[in-house]
């Protein structure tokens, strides 16, 4: 009898904890409401494209961190006041800098982030361009006379042995 009252016990336990973990992830879902799809759409882009700044490489949508609900109602709200993409993205990269964006934008502080790999690539290839005809050059260069007769001289030994 003790031990079907303690299983017992453990269910309750289980099935309380349970219901306490579904309460508390139940809290985290945002509802939002948008007037058409089109705005529903740019909501679920924009904030797929934002990077929270405490998580450091999850987007916003993804995130439970607080700063990213504030991020995530503050392009809801500037959707809804109806500015465009871009203007969303301007304030959001004004208010959290260039880290927000997964993209850099392509400017001139940071055209080295951008130029670099290509950069890279470039040298990276003139170097091997380099190589390849430093040695064939090399390899193809015409024995002297005194370097062929001593070559004759070593295989005619060898033949000998």
């Amino acid at each position: 009898m003790a031990s079907v009252n303690r299983a017992l016990g453990l269910v309750l336990l289980s099935l309380a904890a349970l219901l306490s973990v579904m309460a508390a992830q139940a809290e985290s879902i945002e509802i939002r409401q948008f007037d058409n799809p089109v705005t529903e759409q740019r909501y679920q882009s924009l904030t797929a494209s934002l990077r929270c700044p405490k998580c450091q490489n999850q987007a916003i949508d993804d995130s439970d961190s607080p700063i990213a609900g504030d991020m995530r109602d503050r392009v809801y709200l500037l959707l809804q006041d109806g500015r465009s993409d871009r203007e969303v993205l301007d304030f959001m990269v004004e208010r959290f800098g260039d880290y927000v964006l997964y993209n850099p934008r392509l400017e001139g502080r940071t055209m080295l982030l951008w130029g670099l790999p290509a950069g890279l690539l470039l040298v990276g290839g003139l170097f091997m361009i380099l190589l390849v005809r430093s040695r064939r050059k090399a390899s193809v260069k015409a024995l002297s006379d005194e370097e062929r007769a001593r070559l004759d001289a070593l295989t005619k030994r060898e033949k000998i042995s």
